[in-house]
C-alpha cells in the first residue's frame, strides 16, 4: 500500500509528463526534467518517450509499476510550458505539495486559449508576409502571400475541427493555397506562383520537427527521433503532393481566366522591396510566432530579440563562411542565450529557443526537395534533400553545443 504523499507524487509526475509532451517538449528534455523531478520527490522512476506515447516505470525493478500514456504529438504551447515550468520548480523547491501542483495543472489545462481565433488568423497573414519579405519577392507578391496566409489559416482551422479531415490538413491546405496562387499567377502574369505558395504555407512546414528529430537522434533517443523524422518526411511529402496537384489545377484555371480578365495583367506593383522590408519582417515574424505558439504577451520582446539574434548571426556568418556554419552559429546563439536567460529569469528556455529556431529551420529547402522529386527532377531533389540534411544537422549541433557550453559555465560558477 502506497502512502497518500507517494500517490500524489506519482499522479503529479504522470500528469506533468502528459502535459509536457502535449505542449511540444522533445524527448531528451522531457525525460531529463521528469528524472530530476522524480529524484527530488524521492520516487524511483524510469521514463521512455516517443512522439505518440510515454512509458513511466515507478518503483524498484522487481516490483515496478508501469504506466502507459497514449498521447498525440502536439504543437508547442509556450504559455503552458512556462506555467508548467513554474509549477515544477515550486514542487521541487517544496513551496507547494505535489497535490497542489496537480491541482494547478488541472486549472491550467481548463483555461481558454490565450489568443482569440481571429488574432491567430492575423498571425498567419503576418507570418506569410514576413516570409515573403525574406524570400525577396516583389512588392505585389507580398500582398498575394498575405492572402494565401489567410487561406491557409481558414483551411487549417476548418480542417482541424473534424476528425475526418484533421490528418489531411497539410496536403489539403497545400492544394488549396497552390491552386489559388498559380491561378493568380496565370491571371496577373507574375511568374511567382511557387514563391507565394511557399510563403503562404510557411507556417505548416515541418522544419522545426525535422530539426528536433535530428537533435533527439544526436542525444541517442533513437525511437523518438526516428519516429519524429519519419513524421516530418511524410508531412513534407503531403505538402509536396498538394502543391504539385494544386499547381496543375491552378495553371489550367489561370490560362482559362487569362483571356477573360486581360485587364488584370500587370495589376500588381512589381517594384523591388526596399531594404528595410527584410528587417521589418524580422520584427513581424516573431510577433506572429508569439501568437501561433501561444506564448505569453509579456514574452514577446524576448522572442523578438531571440529571433533577431539568431537570424542576424546566421545571415552574417553564412555570408562569410557558408550556409552550414551560419546555421550552426545561429542555433548556438539562440540555444546558449535562451538557456542563460531562462536560468537568470528562472523560466523555460523553450520560450525563446523555439521561435529562434523557426527563423532558421530549413523547411523551405525541404519543401523544394519534395516538389522536385514529385516533378521527377530526381537529381535536383536529391541534391536539395542532402542540403536539408546538412543544414538540419548543423542546427542540431548548434543546439547541443549551446547546451554544453551553458552547462559547463554553470558548473564553473558553482
Amino acid at each position: 500500500m502506497e502512502s497518500a504523499e507517494f500517490a500524489a507524487a506519482r499522479r503529479f509526475i504522470l500528469q506533468l509528463a502528459r502535459q509536457l509532451h502535449q505542449h511540444g517538449t522533445p524527448a531528451h528534455r522531457l525525460e531529463a526534467t521528469l528524472s530530476v523531478l522524480a529524484q527530488q520527490l524521492g520516487v524511483q522512476a524510469e521514463f521512455f518517450s516517443t512522439p505518440t506515447s510515454i512509458m513511466v516505470g515507478i518503483g524498484d525493478l522487481e516490483q515496478q509499476r508501469v504506466h502507459l500514456l497514449r498521447v498525440e504529438p502536439g504543437q508547442p504551447n509556450l504559455g503552458h510550458l512556462s506555467q508548467l515550468g513554474a509549477i515544477t520548480r515550486q514542487v521541487m523547491d517544496g513551496e507547494i505539495t505535489p497535490a497542489e501542483g496537480l491541482r494547478r495543472i488541472e486549472v491550467m489545462d481548463a483555461q481558454p486559449p490565450v489568443y482569440p481565433e481571429w488574432l491567430v488568423m492575423v498571425a498567419f497573414v503576418l507570418s506569410s508576409a514576413a516570409i515573403a519579405c525574406f524570400l525577396k519577392v516583389r512588392a505585389g507578391d507580398v500582398l498575394v502571400a498575405s492572402l494565401l496566409g489567410l487561406v491557409t489559416a481558414i483551411t487549417s482551422i476548418l480542417a482541424s475541427r473534424s476528425e475526418n479531415t484533421r490528418h489531411v490538413t497539410e496536403p489539403l491546405a497545400a492544394f488549396v493555397v497552390s491552386a489559388l496562387a498559380f491561378t493568380l499567377d496565370g491571371v496577373l502574369r507574375t511568374r511567382t506562383g511557387y514563391a507565394t505558395s511557399l510563403a503562404g504555407l510557411a507556417v505548416l512546414l515541418p522544419g522545426l520537427t525535422f530539426t528536433v528529430a535530428l537533435t533527439e537522434l544526436s542525444t541517442r533517443h533513437l525511437a523518438s527521433g526516428t519516429a519524429r523524422l519519419s513524421g516530418a518526411i511524410v508531412t513534407f511529402l503531403g505538402l509536396g503532393f498538394g502543391l504539385a496537384l494544386g499547381a496543375k489545377a491552378g495553371g489550367v484555371a489561370g490560362e482559362a481566366l487569362r483571356d477573360v480578365f486581360p485587364m488584370l495583367a500587370g495589376a500588381l506593383p512589381r517594384s523591388v522591396l526596399p531594404v528595410w522590408a527584410e528587417w521589418a519582417g524580422l520584427v513581424v515574424a516573431p510577433l506572429a510566432f508569439t501568437v501561433l505558439l501561444s506564448a505569453r504577451p509579456t514574452d514577446a520582446p524576448l522572442i523578438v530579440m531571440a529571433c533577431a539574434a539568431a537570424y542576424v548571426t546566421s545571415k552574417l556568418a553564412g555570408a562569410a563562411v557558408g550556409e552550414e556554419l551560419g546555421a550552426f552559429l545561429g542555433a548556438f546563439v539562440v540555444s546558449a542565450g535562451s538557456t542563460l536567460l531562462a536560468r537568470a529569469r528562472r523560466g523555460v528556455a523553450m520560450v525563446t529557443q523555439v521561435p529562434g529556431l523557426l527563423i532558421l529551420v530549413p523547411g523551405s529547402i525541404g519543401f523544394r526537395s519534395m516538389t522536385s522529386l514529385l516533378g521527377q527532377e530526381v537529381e535536383t531533389g536529391i541534391q536539395t534533400g542532402f542540403r536539408v540534411a546538412i543544414v538540419g544537422i548543423s542546427l542540431a549541433a548548434g543546439l547541443l553545443a549551446g547546451n554544453v557550453v551553458t552547462r559547463a559555465k554553470g558548473r564553473i560558477r558553482s
